[in-house]
């Protein structure tokens, strides 16, 4: 099977052949192809047409050949639209046919939503070689765990060698230190033979401080109407915003229908600015649907500071409208408040009564749902969520973001009570939401994971102080040495350590988590289809105690009792229905950061004879 996104943006292979160029670019006067397959470039003047683009099709570049565009015989910049940027971000493109690659894959149409257990992990820093080829060689480790999505962050093509993946400027190119598109390819093919889903983490709301040229030839894809937290927005309803929402658009379709990929977790949602009837995220949503998702099955998430339920909602069938999930910060940060008891910066919107939050946020989806946000200023948050299914709500105890933005990158094992990790643990592994590992959480990696670029000199050392005025305003850290983002050390400092999950303490978390995923996978997963939301309830208990039921899609009903106070618990009853897993069978949940389920199963119906 042959896989090839057509579309308006950079560098087409025709059957004959030649190469179809298009660029966008509304303030050029004029635009030249400038090949750079031999010593001497060879320019190629290309053909204004309506609405600011320039076209060319011609037989001097072929599959293989390296170009640039110039603009108004000056500045040489890379295809915005690269498939793939060999020399990064300021070198040459590469025109890439991706019909040459074929795919032995045909028979696979992902997986449904509800079998979700997602595995978030940075490509450059979760095996030794950092590459697309060792996450491949370890896709028999991640399906033994009993994960059954790979969600990868961000691969765009960023500057320098080392980078989280934020910082993209070139959103069709994998990143070349990462390996070839190709690679990528074989990755995600060798995962879905492994049973495995792949979603892709994609930045819409920003492009990265080096090597974005927009600005000289297209500077139409921003606008100053909106700020964001990178400076000006980008143009998704000003004037001439109809061709940025496609290249968007397309960027979604192309990594889907070129890549197979099974679904993309969109970056912070929040710092989308639109205006417009017909916001971008409901349209984009839209042509997923009526495109790829079609024949097969293909899951959008958000990440979304302001929690707005509306994105989230189920048609009549049950399937999402738009998005299938939110990634839930709530409970992140409720659960971090009960485990590590810090409650500084946003965990202060949970310190007051976390349980009740905790309770919440597994019953309802988010705990703010339109309540006032103290760490806001007093702003409301949210929108009401008890409606929506579980299946809604991505939880998780680490993320990139919640470990790698702390000062020292610390992650929750480094932070927590062993037992305090691990109830929080068995909570969101067995709770009906689909649940999100980070990188080297099932055996408690001792690596922290840290902050860290690779951008040209006079930016690396603005960032690096920016990192230690950041933290220097935290009294916790005033008098700590922040690691400098820009070296090769801190970088290195954050891969993972495999040999870890061989030893003690770290093998007994593996095969904790083990344990609890395989409950999930017999006991929890079978159930969830059809479960609905407004079926769920939860009740304090004392002092860190807590209890929740679920009615899921089988009609059996799920029941979690929960102590992650520091002292016995003196009122929670053994719930009724078969114990499912109990961190102290002994005491169930009565002793300090113990967790029991019990469930209640609908037997099945009797045979026809």
């Amino acid at each position: 099977m042959r896989r090839n996104r057509a579309m308006p943006f950079g560098a087409e292979v025709l059957e004959d052949g030649r190469v179809r160029f298009g660029l966008w670019a509304p303030a050029a006067r004029e635009v030249d192809l400038c090949i750079e397959d031999d010593r001497e470039p060879v320019f190629v003047r290309m053909e204004r047409a309506p609405g600011g683009w320039f076209r060319l099709t011609t037989g001097l570049a072929r599959a293989g050949s390296l170009y640039r565009y110039r603009i108004d015989g000056e500045k040489r910049v890379p295809d915005p639209a690269s498939r793939c940027n060999p020399a990064d971000v300021h070198g040459p493109s590469l025109v890439v046919d991706p019909r040459a690659f074929a795919w032995s894959d045909a028979g696979w149409t992902g997986r449904p939503w509800e079998e979700a257990v997602i595995y978030e992990l940075h490509v450059g820093t979760f095996t030794p070689e950092g590459t697309f080829g060792g996450v491949k060689e370890r896709l028999g480790y991640l399906a033994d765990l009993g994960v059954t999505a790979l969600q990868l962050m961000p691969v765009a093509d960023f500057p320098g060698r080392r980078n989280w993946g934020y910082d993209g400027v070139l959103p069709f190119a994998p990143d070349g230190s990462y390996g070839t598109p190709e690679a990528l390819k074989e990755m995600i093919q060798a995962a879905h033979g492994a049973g495995l889903m792949v979603f892709l983490d994609v930045v819409y709301n920003h492009f990265g401080p080096e090597g974005n040229y927009l600005h000289l030839y297209a500077p139409q894809f921003f606008t100053e109407r909106h700020r964001t937290p990178w400076g000006a927005a980008i143009n998704f309803d000003g004037p001439e915003s109809r061709t940025v929402r496609d290249f968007f658009i397309h960027n979604a379709l192309y990594w889907i229908e070129e890549y197979n990929v099974d679904g993309l977790r969109l970056d912070a949602v929040h710092a989308i600015e639109d205006d417009s009837s017909l916001h971008v995220l409901e349209e984009l949503a839209e042509a997923v649907q009526a495109g790829p998702a079609r024949g097969r099955h293909v899951h959008l998430v958000l990440e979304n500071d302001r929690n707005e339920a509306r994105y989230l909602t189920r048609r009549e069938t049950g399937r999402p409208r738009w998005y299938a999930a939110q990634w839930n910060d709530d409970i992140h940060h409720v659960l971090h408040v009960l485990v590590t008891g810090e409650s500084d910066g946003y965990y202060a919107d949970y310190a007051d009564d976390p349980v009740r939050h905790l309770g919440r946020c597994l019953a309802e989806g988010f705990a703010y749902q339109g309540e006032a946000s103290a760490c806001r200023g007093g702003e409301s948050r949210g929108e009401p969520s008890k409606d929506l299914p579980p299946a809604a709500f991505v939880s998780f105890l680490q993320t990139h973001d919640q470990v790698g933005n702390r000062a020292l990158g610390e992650r929750i094992s480094a932070l927590a009570d062993p037992r305090a990790v691990r109830a929080a643990a068995a909570i969101l592994l067995l709770a009906p939401s689909p649940p999100l590992l980070f990188m080297g959480e099932e055996f408690a990696a001792g690596s922290p994971f840290l902050f860290f670029c690779d951008f040209g000199p006079d930016l690396a050392a603005s960032v690096a102080e920016g990192r230690r005025r950041e933290f220097a305003r935290s009294a916790p850290f005033a008098d700590t040495e922040i690691p400098d983002p820009c070296t090769a050390e801190t970088f290195e400092r954050s891969k993972l350590d495999w040999q870890e999950a061989t030893r003690a303490p770290h093998r007994d978390s593996l095969v904790f988590y083990r344990r609890l995923l395989a409950i999930r996978s017999r006991e929890i997963v079978p159930r969830l289809a059809g479960t609905a939301g407004n079926r769920s309830r939860f009740e304090t208990a004392g002092p860190g105690c807590f209890r929740a039921r679920w009615t899921l899609g089988d009609g059996s009903v799920l029941r979690l009792a929960a102590n992650l106070g520091r002292g016995p618990s003196g009122g929670l009853d053994r719930p009724a229905g078969a114990l499912l897993f109990a961190t102290d069978e002994e005491n169930l949940a009565r002793d300090p950061w113990s967790v029991a389920w019990f469930l209640d199963r609908i037997p099945p119906p009797e045979s026809a004879a």
